[in-house]
């Protein structure tokens, strides 16, 4: 198992950074390589993504969620073997930190040489400023999903 951790501030309060996360077919928009994400139903999204050149699908689980402090998974089924956990702390009253931690298991020949050379940290540090420029732009999320798993 590889490990990733990484974190950014985003200009925003707690709750419109962690109700943004829980949107997660918006996804795309800001993580590059995901292609699309279907909610299935409160625990459960199917994931297409393409990464390195490498299309994957796979389903993951929300494992645990609490509203203003983590969302918590694990993949159930398909290409891709990872858990992961996305904890947001408040700065201040317009401002939080958001820590994603993530723990998977390369698959492939492209997935080992992705993780060797550092190309997967750089994708998370890369998808974290890609989601702190789409949450500060618009200032509010797009949805919210407040009921803890």
């Amino acid at each position: 198992m590889s490990k990733v951790q990484e974190s950014i501030d985003v200009d925003v309060p707690i709750s419109a950074a962690y109700n943004q996360w829980t949107q997660f077919e918006e996804f795309p928009q800001f993580m590059d390589g995901v292609e699309e994400i279907t909610q299935i139903d409160e625990r459960h999204n199917h994931w297409k993504t393409k990464i390195a050149g490498v299309s994957r699908e796979f389903d993951t689980e929300i494992v645990d969620q609490v509203p203003d402090d983590h969302v918590a998974w694990r993949t159930t089924g398909g290409d891709v073997k990872q858990t992961g956990m996305v904890r947001f702390e408040p700065i201040d009253a317009t401002h939080t930190r958001v820590m994603m931690e993530m723990d998977f298991q390369p698959g492939g020949m492209a997935e080992k040489a992705a993780d060797l050379t550092g190309l997967l940290d750089r994708q998370v540090k890369g998808d974290l400023k890609r989601f702190k420029h789409f949450i500060e732009k618009r200032g509010t999320a797009t949805g919210g999903y407040r009921d803890t798993l």
